[in-house]
């Protein structure tokens, strides 16, 4: 028969016994917890590398995007302020003092044949009113083809190619000469009508040299 003394001893056995136990599943629950927080850490520390290997990877990406973007429009804007700039092949095109040359003419004789044609007698009031509105609109298109003509052949005022330029003069030179033909036109008519108004002989030969016609 056991004693209590024995069986205290054997109690206190068993006690130590489980704590040991106790304590040797805590230390491997540790040791498995530590493990697994230096797993994550790796993970962690691979996962930061590769955030930050993305973000340099971007800033290097935006750097060249921005610097390319930065290029393209420093190269377009050079582009635009070279159409500004006009060409001396441009402005000594032949066509620029024909146009203008075209003009003086238009308005020289304009002037010429409106006075004759008031001395002659043979228009009446509202007729010479009509070749004045004639003339005034003649003489407004042909400001506008001066007017565009400045703008074509001056830097700084419009963004145009060298082609487009001579394309341009080309148009408003042919403009030019049609109102000029017109004009000359208008007055040979209307000096035949006014010889064909005379009353006689007399009467012609003083308009024929009032026109200067022989």
């Amino acid at each position: 028969m056991q004693t209590a003394k024995t069986l205290k001893r054997r109690g206190a056995i068993i006690v130590v016994a489980l704590l040991l136990t106790m304590n040797a599943k805590a230390q491997s629950d540790e040791l498995q917890q530590l493990l697994l927080n230096i797993e994550k850490l790796t993970q962690f520390k691979a996962i930061l590398s590769d955030m930050k290997q993305g973000y340099q990877i971007y800033q290097q990406g935006y750097g060249m995007v921005s610097n390319l973007s930065k290029g393209n429009f420093n190269l377009h804007n050079i582009y635009l302020t070279g159409l500004m700039a006009v060409n001396p092949a441009v402005r000594n095109n032949p066509r620029v003092g024909q146009i203008v040359g075209q003009q003086n003419a238009l308005i020289s004789e304009y002037k010429r044949y409106a006075n004759l044609f008031r001395q002659s007698g043979t228009f009446k009031g509202n007729e010479l009113v009509y070749f004045n509105n004639v003339y005034n609109q003649l003489v407004k298109q042909s400001n506008a083809n001066i007017d565009e003509l400045a703008n074509v052949t001056t830097a700084g005022q419009l963004r145009m190619s060298d082609d487009d330029r001579l394309r341009a003069i080309d148009r408003i030179f042919t403009s030019s000469t049609e109102q000029l033909q017109f004009l000359r036109y208008f007055n040979r008519k209307a000096v035949m009508l006014s010889l064909q108004r005379s009353k006689d002989r007399n009467d012609t030969q003083t308009l024929k040299r009032l026109y200067g016609i022989n």
